[in-house]
């Protein structure tokens, strides 16, 4: 059951860790289907939801690194029209959060996997497809993948936060992420305490923010701390990241939809021939058989764009979901 908290903003959380079984008809029997964590943001539990976006974590993150952003554009929406009713689905991708604790998940741990289960979530859950569906990082390219192989053209915005649509060499790879992938599976499985972890990230040069916010996904197990995710699985889904291209999806996005690229202008994860082709893609346009392409300049932003500047980025996506608003009212 969920359980519904009141925050001091009067937003409602409604939390839940899904174990939700779903029919498979086969000669007679049915398998449970087992589908993502999530919770859920809105400004209203007394009010019915019509209007829906999905937001997705990058790697080693949860839903909750989200939460006081979708708070804050759920409100923002609220004042912008108050007859439509926005809801913040904020998921927990397989092998993170409190996914990495759910049977069923199976392997392969890869970008299709994680959009299937999104859709799976969705059809058990027997919602309809989201609206916006907004990813950040590894989330970002879920999105893509989702919107390819899931619900191509079954919504209408597209949000790609900082993420690379395209394959990612390992010459021009993060540095600093397989850096830490690599540190971390030099780790014990159980951490002696999580001041102990981020002293020891540190001292192996990584800086005070990124150590202290690696040490916030331990969980207190006895006397020890574990891990929140699921690291080997994470290690899998950062290769499929990296793997993956979606430049084909971006030259012909599908009718009606407009996906917007997001580019942090501090961000380190981008090379100038990406930038300049992405920029090409914007500058066509979409016609009446396809969607759109649009890239924004997240300023004064890294690649923690909901952290280094949460209202820039407010600014930037607030506007074009009120528009989906105005296009309902």
């Amino acid at each position: 059951m969920a359980r519904t908290l009141r925050n001091k903003q009067g937003f409602h959380l409604l939390n839940r860790a899904l174990n939700s079984p779903t029919p498979a008809h086969r000669l007679g029997t049915t398998t449970p289907l087992q589908t993502l964590a999530y919770e859920e943001v809105q400004a209203s539990a007394e009010t019915k939801c019509n209007l829906t976006a999905f937001v997705l974590h990058g790697l080693l993150g949860s839903g909750r690194n989200w939460k006081s952003f979708s708070r804050n554009l759920v409100s923002t929406l609220s004042n912008s029209s108050p007859s439509s009713e926005w809801r913040m689905v904020l998921v927990d991708l397989r092998n993170h959060g409190r996914s990495a604790g759910i049977e069923g998940l199976e392997p392969p741990h890869d970008l299709v996997n994680a959009a299937n289960d999104l859709a799976n979530l969705i059809k058990a859950r027997g919602w309809a497809w989201p609206d916006v569906v907004i990813g950040h990082s590894l989330g970002g390219k879920v999105a893509l993948q989702f919107s390819e192989s899931c619900a191509r053209g079954d919504y209408e915005q597209l949000w790609v936060l900082d993420s690379v649509p395209g394959e990612v060499s390992p010459e021009n790879s993060d540095a600093e992420v397989e850096k830490v992938l690599l540190t971390l599976q030099g780790l014990p499985s159980s951490i002696p305490s999580r001041k102990w972890l981020v002293s020891h990230m540190i001292e192996l040069g990584f800086s005070k923010s990124l150590s202290e916010w690696i040490g916030s996904n331990l969980n207190k197990s006895g006397e020890h701390e574990t891990w929140a995710f699921n690291l080997e699985g994470a290690v899998q889904m950062f290769n499929s990241y990296r793997e993956k291209s979606y430049w084909s999806l971006l030259e012909h996005p599908p009718k009606g939809m407009e996906i917007s690229i997001v580019r942090a202008e501090n961000s380190d994860r981008w090379d100038l021939d990406v930038i300049q082709r992405l920029e090409s893609l914007a500058n066509q346009g979409g016609d009446e058989c396809e969607g759109k392409v649009s890239v924004r300049v997240l300023p004064n932003s890294g690649h923690w764009v909901h952290a280094d500047n949460p209202k820039g980025l407010l600014e930037i996506i607030a506007p074009k979901l009120a528009s989906l608003t105005s296009n309902i009212g």
